[in-house]
């Protein structure tokens, strides 16, 4: 593991990387432009994530931007204790030591998750895909600039540029100590992570996240929401899979052909059940497994509840454990149904794309972990760290 840097050096590194950005801008628009071309698939969520334009670029600048002017997240005690004895005992927070991120299509995670793990004082294996290729090397020969600028190895951002039968053999027996792996991306991705690494794993991609709408919605707002939710990036691992409505919401008819309505005009596919199918030219559930998928497309699965229990019931059966949300002007039943869906973020009235390290205040994330252990959601600065006990004696032995 290489020695720890001061907090100074580990910004000034991050500020050197915004200026090569800027400064190779062009370069990285030209790269992403061959990867565009080369792209053969018609996956069309891989190919918005694989896209790098200026706004894009904006994006990896201002995460950068707010992770340089984040607190160090090393060395902060969360636990003192003074022993009968004298020793004093104390717990900080410590680098895991070497993170590998595997992920599918997206540059930006080359820039958000490198300067994430490298500011938490970790060293980052990244091994993306080959449809990225050419962008991805790009900014990892800015980040060696960067590092190389600030006299820091270039060992601290390492990009593996492996297939998957080398990467394989890696996960199976890594040529380096690896302390963390975290696999971005499909389910097949996840599975075959899992399956072949020998040290712990976060699983962060699978979104399939669900709106419950409540008898008490405000029809206005959850139509915006839900319109909100699905539509404005469908490559997002946050974005709307299913909506739930509660069989006793006023004008419950009227309010689903206009959601039918303007989901075609945003050119989204409707799936329903029984219920809510009669209610407009749309396909109804031929298999039950549709309710485990996330789509990452413009489409959508439409069902009807009795209560809330039920609602509660399907979410925490199909859902990803990703994201939900309630659409209700009942204070008392939102605070029910937060409490009680078993997913990493839960909302009530608003849009779950705001599952996101940048719009929770943590400037940017490594991933978006759906599983429990060590950390739930967005995984940012403060969270891409273990812990050390340190004790202090003066000659205590124990008896």
């Amino acid at each position: 593991m290489s020695l720890m840097l001061s907090i100074d050096k580990r910004n000034a590194v991050l500020n050197s990387m915004i200026e090569w950005l800027i400064k190779e801008k062009s370069s990285l628009l030209e790269a992403n432009k061959k990867d565009l071309e080369t792209y053969i698939g018609d996956d069309i969520a891989m190919f918005d994530r694989l896209k790098v334009d200026d706004n894009k670029i904006d994006g990896m600048i201002k995460s950068l931007k707010e992770l340089a002017q984040l607190n160090d997240p090393l060395n902060i005690e969360r636990f003192q204790f003074e022993h009968e004895n004298g020793m004093q005992i104390s717990n900080r927070t410590a680098p895991f030591g070497t993170v590998l991120i595997i992920y599918e299509s997206r540059p930006d995670v080359t820039i958000e998750a490198a300067g994430i793990a490298f500011k938490s004082g970790n060293r980052i294996l990244l091994k993306g895909g080959k449809e990225s290729l050419n962008s991805n090397l790009i900014l990892v020969d800015l980040w060696h600039k960067a590092l190389a600028e600030n006299e820091v190895s270039k060992n601290w951002v390492t990009y593996l540029n492996y297939n998957r039968s080398e990467t394989q053999k890696f996960l199976e027996n890594p040529t380096q100590k690896v302390d963390l792996i975290v696999p971005r991306g499909g389910e097949k991705l996840i599975a075959f992570v899992k399956l072949h690494a020998t040290c712990p794993v976060i699983v962060s991609g699978r979104g399939n996240n669900f709106v419950y709408v409540d008898t008490d919605a405000d029809p206005q707002m959850a139509l915006e929401i839900i319109i909100n939710a699905k539509t404005t990036k469908i490559s997002a691992c946050n974005a709307l899979d299913k909506v739930l409505i509660n069989t006793g919401l006023v004008n419950k008819k009227d309010f689903t052909k206009k959601l039918i309505s303007l989901l075609k005009e945003s050119n989204v596919t409707i799936v329903a059940d029984d219920h809510l199918c009669s209610l407009g030219n749309i396909s109804k559930i031929k298999d039950e497994s549709i309710w485990y998928e996330e789509f990452l497309d413009y489409k959508i699965l439409l069902g009807e509840v009795n209560d809330i229990e039920e609602a509660i019931y399907k979410i925490n059966l199909y859902g990803g454990g990703h994201s939900a949300a309630i659409l209700t002007e009942n204070e008392e039943t939102a605070s029910f149904f937060m409490n009680s869906v078993d997913s990493a973020a839960v909302y009530h009235n608003a849009s779950t794309r705001f599952t996101d390290g940048g719009q929770f205040g943590l400037g940017g994330e490594l991933a978006i972990s759906t599983d429990k252990l060590h950390q739930r959601g967005p995984i940012g600065l403060q969270h891409l760290v273990t812990n050390k006990w340190y004790i202090k004696g003066n000659g205590q032995i124990r008896q």
